[in-house]
């Protein structure tokens, strides 16, 4: 029996450290073990034994205890991750800490943070329409049709491309393969997970954040023991121990909740994509707004794209109108208020969303132009009426509503935009004979609002559904014939290259809510850049034509899918040092980037230049393949070391440059 286990631990330093075995114990590769580390005891992984100690073998200790007496984790698993490791820049241990059963939870993105609602709206479709169209069993036939591959399936929502995953899910499981079901929100889970158990039973397990520590060890041991073949989960189900695996399923696969917020800073596509290329399995993707990356290889042939045009409810697709808020008083443009009131009239039921909750955008002094901003972050608060509060949507600061402005001393202040607080405000006054609920962050705090909103919207006891993400994921009742969308250009405004791609997703996801099962479904879009392709492309449904535009002016700014992007950011709580942190990894690499082939952008503030209060600096490493960006960052890092009190975040392939 071996003497000696190299064992990995979850903290920012990539190495192993050596302890002896117990007495008459083993501990395998892949298995954990609790064991001193400093003046911590920690559970670390044991990553390789051997008969001979790395170190002077006084030195070497005993661990404490062996915590699994069969490994948790697969020779595969930790090749996975060590590939991990090396491609998202973090120590073995922090990768085989995201991929064990208790380790991660999905990060919650920002608040109200484009969401989409396919994945619920496909569930729908595929409970009502058991039947396959013509368009599905072809698809479905060309799936079947090879053992391993990449498939796409486009097609707009409500189109039954949830029915082809679980059918290709079906016929993978009667090969004696496993199945991968991955959907982008833990929101989502519980619905999903529901279509996916009446099909499969007692053989689906369930993994996402939402299970306690045990039951998520429960189902991760009768996946490993083959009792389960099916899994249904979020983001970091990606690493689940299914043996001989025949089908990752990755729904909504433009959803940027894919991507990892902390390190290992990885992405669920990507990973897919490696263990399905690994373990020779079907790889299939869909959406109805595909991510602008996958769209090029769709074109390049590197995905087979499968397309579903028809719903299958009985709908077709809504009437959608631009309406130039520039000419309008409020947050109710005159269409939109006329339009509500005709579908009330015809027993119809609305939605108006909102992608920014709270009673205002922000407050300001009239007199000097001061603003309230939050003393951690780079952001203005937002006022929320309801509990007469400032708040930040980033770190959960907060503040009294002053009353004068704190730098000049005037009582000449005010807010100025409009959040979901103040637009139920407006519409209980326009529409006082309408029933009204609103959902977003605020509202369903305590148990049970959420589902009971939903449920007297879903039997017709509302008439007017307000809110952020909430109310454009997966609503899809027959009674919605209207979707307000109160302002469009929220992401337009951000300083970031996948702005257009995520205004465009956004307003396509969302006027799918309206007509799903009836024609004459209407969406009005209010903004104040009636003018922007985007939204014209967007209101036009002219998919193609936005997707060969974005392709365009990617390629022209030397932005992906034409090129990749590695971004490094310095934080620390003094901007002095996080300055010199940056400038300081900006001069080493730009010395040696000629020769790399490698571009430096920047170093710069990020735009939210605080949060949390950390000061933020990045810089963006830009080359045609990712492999000389690296090659040029693994050289510098090497003899680099940033100034005491900050700390260096590397992501590969950002979603975000904010």
């Amino acid at each position: 029996m071996p003497n000696y286990v190299s064992v990995a631990f979850n903290v920012p330093i990539n190495k192993l450290w050596t302890y002896k075995n117990l007495p008459d114990t083993r501990a395998l590769p892949g298995s954990r073990v609790e064991a001193v580390l400093g003046r911590r005891i920690i559970t670390g992984w044991v990553v390789e034994e051997s008969d001979i100690a790395e170190i002077e073998e006084a030195l070497v200790k005993p661990y404490l205890r062996l915590v699994d007496e069969s490994p948790l984790l697969s020779a595969e698993a930790l090749e996975l991750a060590k590939w991990l490791s090396g491609m998202y820049y973090c120590s073995l241990g922090e990768a085989l800490a995201v991929m064990s059963p208790s380790a991660e939870r999905e990060s919650k993105r920002q608040p109200d943070a484009p969401r989409d609602a396919g994945a619920l709206d496909e569930l729908r479709i595929a409970a009502m329409a058991p039947v396959p169209s013509e368009e599905q069993k072809a698809a479905l036939a060309e799936i079947l049709a090879a053992n391993a591959g990449r498939w796409y399936l486009y097609g707009p929502t409500g189109t039954g491309k949830t029915e082809v995953f679980l059918e290709a899910a079906e016929a993978t499981l009667k090969e004696g393969r496993g199945v991968i079901y991955l959907v982008p929100e833990i929101a989502l889970t519980k619905q999903v997970i529901d279509a996916v158990k009446q099909r499969f039973g007692e053989n689906c397990a369930v993994l996402h954040s939402g299970l306690s520590p045990q039951k998520r060890l429960a189902e991760w041991k009768r996946i490993q023991s083959g009792k389960a073949t099916v899994l249904v989960g979020a983001r970091s189900a990606i690493f689940a121990p299914l043996k001989n695996l025949g089908l990752i399923v990755l729904d909504e696969e433009h959803e940027g909740s894919y991507k990892a917020g902390s390190s290992p800073r990885y992405h669920a596509r990507q990973v897919a994509m490696k263990r399905a290329a690994t373990e020779k399995a079907r790889l299939l993707m869909g959406s109805a707004t595909p991510s602008v990356e996958a769209w090029k290889l769709m074109q390049d042939s590197g995905i087979k794209k499968l397309v579903l045009s028809r719903r299958l409810a009985g709908g077709d697709m809504p009437s959608l109108e631009i309406v130039d808020m520039r000419l309008e008083n409020g947050s109710f443009s005159r269409r939109l208020v006329e339009a509500i009131r005709k579908t009330k009239k015809e027993g119809g039921q609305t939605i108006l969303f909102l992608n920014r909750r709270g009673f205002s955008h922000f407050w300001s002094c009239k007199s000097c132009g001061a603003e309230l901003k939050c003393m951690h972050c780079s952001v203005g608060l937002t006022y929320h009426k309801e509990k007469k509060r400032m708040l930040c949507h980033y770190c959960g600061y907060q503040i009294r509503l002053p009353d004068a402005c704190p730098e000049c001393g005037s009582l000449d202040t005010g807010w100025a935009g409009f959040g979901t607080e103040q637009v139920e405000e407006e519409a209980a006054r326009l529409f006082p004979d309408l029933s009204l609920a609103r959902l977003d962050a605020d509202t369903v705090n305590k148990k049970g609002v959420l589902d009971k909103t939903l449920d007297d919207f879903r039997n017709g006891k509302t008439d007017l559904l307000l809110g952020t993400q909430m109310v454009a994921k997966g609503l899809n009742f027959p009674g919605v014939k209207l979707v307000g969308i109160i302002l469009a250009d929220t992401a337009l405004n951000l300083p970031d290259f996948r702005g257009a791609e995520r205004t465009f997703s956004l307003v396509t996801q969302v006027a799918g809510r309206a007509g799903r099962f009836s024609k004459g479904g209407r969406v009005i879009i209010q903004t104040f850049r009636p003018s922007s392709p985007v939204l014209l492309m967007a209101a036009a449904n002219n998919v193609d034509s936005f997707y060969a535009e974005e392709l365009v002016v990617r390629k022209m700014l030397g932005f992906p899918p034409y090129t990749r992007l590695l971004r490094l950011l310095v934080r620390s709580k003094k901007a002095d040092a996080a300055e010199a942190g940056i400038n300081g990894l900006a001069e080493k690499l730009m010395c040696m980037a000629g020769s790399y082939g490698v571009e430096v952008l920047g170093p710069s503030e990020c735009p939210l230049s605080m949060i949390a209060g950390n000061y933020r600096r990045q810089l963006i490493l830009r080359s045609g393949e990712p492999g000389p960006a690296r090659s040029l960052l693994n050289m510098v890092l090497a003899g680099f070391k940033l100034p005491s009190g900050s700390y260096l975040e590397i992501d590969p392939d950002p979603v975000t440059l904010l």
